[in-house]
C-alpha cells in the first residue's frame, strides 16, 4: 500500500489544463538541482513495486532532450517519459513537452509542462501547469493513480533534501 503526506495539490484548468503544487523546504537551488540532475532524480522518482528505472537522461538547455524509462517486474520496457525543454530558465523556470509512451491511448500524445520555482523563505513552491493535447487525455491521466505516484515521488525527495539541507 502506498501512502504519501497529502502535501501535493492538483486542480484543474480549463478543459485540457492540470496544476500541480508542491512545497519543499529547501531552498530552490537544491530543489532545481534535485529535479534536473540525473543522479538525484533516481533516487526520489516513484516507481511502482517491482519496477525499475533503466534509464535517466538529462541535457537540461533549449533543445535539449530528457529520457526516463522503466521496466516492469518482467524486466521489459513497461513505459518511457521523454522530450525536450523548450524553455529554461535555472532556478526560476522549465518548460518542455512530454510524451509518454506506455501503450494507453488516453495518455497518448504530447503534452507541454512548465514548472515554476518559488523560494519564500528558505522554502520552495513547485507549480507546474501542464497542457494536454485534450480534455481525454487530460482525465485520463488523473483516473492513472498519476496524484498518489507523484505525491510518493515528491515526500521521497522532501526527504532526500533534507538529507542534503541538514534539516
Amino acid at each position: 500500500m502506498m501512502t504519501h503526506s497529502g502535501k501535493l495539490k492538483i486542480t484543474t484548468k480549463g478543459d485540457r489544463e492540470l496544476v500541480i503544487t508542491r512545497s519543499f523546504d529547501a531552498p530552490t537551488r537544491l530543489v532545481y538541482e534535485a529535479m534536473t540532475t540525473p543522479a538525484f532524480i533516481r533516487r526520489w522518482l516513484f516507481s511502482p513495486p517491482g519496477w525499475s528505472m533503466t534509464a535517466c537522461e538529462e541535457d537540461v538547455r533549449v533543445g535539449g532532450a530528457y529520457k526516463w524509462a522503466w521496466a516492469g517486474p518482467d524486466g521489459n520496457t513497461a513505459m518511457v517519459l521523454h522530450g525536450v525543454y523548450r524553455e529554461v530558465v535555472p532556478q526560476q523556470r522549465l518548460v518542455r513537452t512530454e510524451t509518454f509512451d506506455m501503450g494507453c491511448p488516453m495518455q497518448a500524445g504530447e503534452q507541454v509542462a512548465t514548472m515554476a520555482f518559488t523560494e519564500q523563505a528558505g522554502k520552495t513552491l513547485v507549480t507546474i501547469t501542464v497542457v494536454y493535447p485534450s480534455k481525454e487525455a487530460r482525465d485520463g491521466i488523473l483516473a492513472s493513480g498519476m496524484e498518489q505516484g507523484m505525491s510518493a515521488g515528491y515526500d521521497q525527495l522532501e526527504a532526500m533534501l533534507s538529507e542534503r539541507s541538514g534539516k
